[in-house]
This record gives structure tokens, sequence and C-alpha cells, in this order.
């Protein structure tokens, strides 16, 4: 596979070293705050937890698709892995751009750092619009998640490399598996100046950085994830019609009757509990991750805002208020607490380990 890389940013631009060029990749220059911890060669255990979202973490427009790319790999592949090397190749930035110091001309594109020749053969369509944009996120991200994946697949097969299968996968995403093939695990700090190496390193130290504790602190946030209501799944994510003014369906249905008891999914903070225009009745709250449930079209609210809320506790009761079309309940997931923030309810919620 070919190299992909990613570059430090210096000052207001991206650039990469002569050594880096010279070599036929671009490869990264380290530059996160946590220098230490990490490195090639250790045990690692990681599994595909929710992200730390905030300041100076894992800004929210991008946690959903972070985390959904992540969820979309049946290889265990860690969001906050994918997090750490977004955070390192382009500081979250859509529309960073990587140049040659020497002449100018751009390298390497976007938020995840593609060079041409290999977007071109690993960019997908993530956002299903039609094209695939190297500077559109919604593209660049479930590409690297894709890209990833694959690397992970490949590393597993080879036990005997010296390094864990992520870490592996980083190296070969950063320098190209041939580099990884030839060293027979992470290349050595000799390596291009240790470039890759410290690649490897630096993202495997942000990883629990970026990685949700599983409670915020807060005073009756513990508590498991579960289901909120036991009914059929009705209309699905993103189901297109004119009966939403987004001209899709963005979230999922359960098909209850009136008067079913509505359970929080999950610990968090009630941040909206009562009228919700279209949504009718609605509660929406906030989770140690940083996302957001909501829950639409009830008959009765019972918590308010301010309550912090355990998993499975009941919040209120299923009905048909807003714009409903006979009684359901209407679940969201969102990266922010307002509309138009939502992600895929079904990977968020397998991932919290609930059976759906």
């Amino acid at each position: 596979m070919e190299a992909k890389r990613g570059i430090a940013l210096l000052a207001a631009a991206f650039v990469v070293s002569p050594l880096a060029l010279g070599l036929g990749v671009i490869l990264l220059i380290s530059a996160s705050d946590d220098d230490d911890g990490g490195g090639g060669g250790g045990d690692f255990s990681l599994t595909a937890g929710a992200l730390r979202v905030g300041k100076g973490y894992v800004p929210a427009e991008y946690a959903g698709l972070i985390e959904k790319a992540a969820a979309d790999c049946d290889q265990g592949l860690s969001a906050a892995v994918l997090a750490a090397q977004i955070q390192q190749e382009s500081g979250f930035n859509p529309d960073a751009q990587s140049k040659d110091p020497a002449t100018g001309k751009p390298i390497a594109d976007g938020i995840a750092q593609f060079i041409p020749s290999t977007w071109a053969s690993s960019g997908i369509d993530g956002n299903g619009d039609g094209k695939k944009d190297v500077w559109d996120p919604e593209d660049a991200i479930p590409s690297q998640g894709k890209m990833m994946c694959a690397l992970l697949k490949t590393a597993k097969k080879h036990p005997g490399y010296n390094g864990a299968p992520i870490e592996l996968a980083l190296a070969g995403y950063n320098a190209g598996w041939g580099n990884v093939a030839k060293y027979q695990g992470v290349p050595p700090e000799s390596f291009a100046s240790g470039q890759t190496y410290n690649y490897v390193k630096t993202i495997m130290a942000s990883v629990a950085r970026l990685t949700a504790p599983d409670t915020d602190g807060d005073p009756g946030t513990s508590g498991g994830w579960g289901l909120p209501v036991k009914g059929k799944l009705g209309t699905p994510y993103h189901q297109q019609g004119g009966a939403w003014s987004s001209g899709y369906h963005t979230g999922i249905d359960f098909e209850v009757p009136t008067g079913t008891s509505i359970h929080a999914i999950g610990p968090g903070k009630v941040v909206a509990a009562g009228p919700g225009g279209a949504y009718g009745n609605q509660v929406v709250i906030r989770h140690s991750d940083g996302m957001y449930s909501q829950y639409a079209h009830m008959s009765k609210v019972k918590v308010s805002v301010g309550d912090s809320v355990n998993g499975g506790q009941i919040i209120g009761l299923s009905g048909e208020t807003g714009n409903a079309f006979g009684p359901h309940l209407h679940l969201e997931i969102r990266n922010g607490p307002e509309y138009g923030s939502d992600v895929d309810p079904l990977p968020y919620m397998r991932k919290k380990g609930i059976n759906i």
C-alpha cells in the first residue's frame, strides 16, 4: 500500500522535510503536546470507546464521523486512534494543506492529509453525495477509517512482527506497508530520522487522553447502557421523504404504543426537557463522551433540565406529540445538542454494548 502522509503545522503552512521527499514518501514530523509514553513494541489493548469531546480534545463536529468510521471497521479499530491521527495530521483543520518547502507546491490535503495519488486509490464518497472530496471531512474521515481498517487487518496476519497490530497499522499508514514488512515491525528510530517511529509513539500516547472516561464525575451518572424501549424498529436513519424538513429522517423510530415507559440509554445530564416544536415533547441528554441522545414525541416528560440520570432510568412516556403520524419513540444521537448534528444511532449504541 502506498504511503499516505500528514505533516506538522509550522507557522500557518504545512511543510515536509527534504528527507521525506527524498524517500518518496511524506513523513510526519511529531508535533503533539504529549511526547511521552507509547512507542513501538508495546502491548496495547484498545477498544473502540467513545471520544472525549470539547476544547483541547475532539471537536464535536467531527466526533460522530470518527466514531462511525471506527464502528464501520470489523477489526476492532479504536475511534481514539483515528482521532489522534487526525489531531497529528492536521490539528482537526479541514482546510489544512502541506507544501513542498522548496517549491511551495501542495503535497497533501484536507483534515486527514491525503496525497493525491493515495486519495485517488483510497478515497471514498463517505456521505453519498455522488463525489469524493478530500476537503470534505464527511469523505476524508471515512476514507481514513477504511484505510486504517485494511492496514489493521493486514497487521493481524503478522503476529511475529515487532509491535502490536494497531502500531503496525499506524506505521503502515505513515510510511507504507512495504517499510513495515521490510523491518518486520514498526521501523526503528534510525529509519527516516525516527519520524515514523515517533509518529506511532505520539499517537499511542494520545489515545488515552482522547478517550472519554466512563463517567463525567457528576453525581448520579453511574449506570449501564441499554435500549430506550422494547419495541420493533420502525423508520430507519436517513430514510428520504417529504415528511421531514431536512428531506430525510434524522434518527430511528421504535414502534411502541402511547404510554410506554422510555428509558435513558445511558448515564448523563438532561439539557432539554419539554416542548420541542416538530419533535413534540422531548428530552435531550448529554453523555460523558460529549454525545447527546434525544427522545421525541413523548406524551409525558418525567425529568427536568439539569437532572442527572442513570442508564435505564425512566425519563418519560411515549406518545405522538409534534410532527408524528401515530405513536412511537423517535431517538436521535447527536454530536451537539441541537437539530442538524445527528449521527447514525445504531453504530453508536452497539459500541456502547446495546444489543440492537
